[in-house]
């Protein structure tokens, strides 16, 4: 636990919030993504109406990036939000970057186009900055099921099952839906499928990285194919599904060297974590309803204060500990959750 009560819980090192400041990252088309987003998924404690206020509250503080997904359930309530907030902030659509994701159970050939058109619809956009595709699996579960949900039909990766959905968000990016199009929850062994086979690359490849869970290998995989690292769970997820925990998960705001360096700032830990993030060279996309901790989160973007010493010390704490492990997506009795993720370098069918 921590070693004491840290001051002034979520405030920053006394700065102002200057959102000029906000770091960009640049795609390989040239586009620029801010390097902070917030993210929309409630993880079933919140309800739509509560996480579309926050989105209003975050535009109007100052972030311009969003992280939605069909699967959320909640798009349809932050279309409405996105455009209050653009029209009382005087913001202009091409100013925001709005992420969605194709679920799993929409992965067919017929259903990919469809889908985003909903998503468009909901959200009240023209276009979508970015696509991703959520899981590279077509596996379904539905909401609020416990971790021994399974799908009957539930398969492994299929190389050319996923490029046939691929293709398809291709096609979206051709027709002016999507301007970028992206991965999540991948492996080393399915990106080098994908980039060696797809006609339009990743921008984005979305994954879980926090200091507990920092993903070398993945990460470097990706930043040196152009591919820009979007990070979820940059806190280490303490509202996560209560299906996605273990005994053996481990809390990086409670880590001894994460509150120290918060106490030397005498800010949260999460604002550690996040300004971690940004230096790192990754996106993160914390997710908060409140307003003090959604100023606080982008204040640990701009103010980016920690030394080199403390990224080394930080590098070091890595504990490889998975948080969101996806047992729910598996294909077969008793398999283990590592099966998802090619630990041995190999896809697993």
């Amino acid at each position: 636990m921590m070693e004491e009560p840290i001051k002034n819980s979520f405030m920053t090192a006394n700065t102002e919030l200057d959102t000029a400041k906000v770091p960009y990252q640049t795609v390989y088309t040239g586009a620029r993504i801010p390097s902070i987003g917030v993210g929309t998924f409630g993880s079933d404690r919140f309800s739509g109406e509560a996480i579309a206020e926050a989105v209003k509250v975050a535009i109007s503080v100052g972030y311009r990036h969003i992280d939605c997904a069909a699967v959320y359930g909640n798009e349809h309530l932050i279309g409405p939000a996105l455009r209050d907030a653009m029209t009382v902030n005087s913001i202009r659509r091409e100013a925001l970057w709005i992420t969605s994701k194709l679920w799993n159970d929409k992965h067919s050939e017929a259903d990919v186009i469809p889908a985003c058109e909903k998503s468009l619809r909901d959200l009240q956009l023209d276009y979508l900055d970015l696509y991703l595709i959520h899981w590279p699996f077509p596996n379904h579960h539905a909401p609020h099921v416990d971790v021994s949900s399974r799908d009957t039909n539930a398969k492994p990766y299929i190389h050319e099952n996923f490029m046939k959905t691929w293709r398809q968000l291709e096609l979206l990016v051709d027709r002016g839906l999507v301007r970028h199009i992206g991965t999540s929850n991948m492996t080393v062994p399915k990106m080098k499928l994908v980039l060696r086979d797809a006609r339009i690359k990743p921008a984005c490849n979305e994954m879980e990285l926090h200091p507990h869970f920092q993903q070398p290998e993945l990460f470097k995989y990706v930043v040196d194919n152009g591919i820009v690292p979007i990070g979820y769970s940059p806190i280490g997820s303490p509202r996560r599904p209560e299906r996605d925990r273990t005994n053996h998960d481990t809390v990086d705001i409670e880590d001894p060297l994460i509150v120290r360096i918060a106490q030397r700032l005498n800010v949260h830990p999460a604002y550690v974590c996040v300004a971690w993030a940004v230096q790192h060279g990754h996106i993160p996309i914390p997710f908060s309803v409140k307003r003090e901790q959604i100023e606080s989160n982008l204040h640990a973007a701009i103010s980016a204060p920690l030394t080199d010493a403390e990224m080394m010390e930080i590098k070091a704490i890595d504990k490889n500990c998975r948080l969101i492990k996806g047992q729910v997506f598996l294909w077969k009795e008793n398999q283990p959750w590592e099966d998802l993720w090619d630990i041995q370098g190999e896809i697993i069918q």
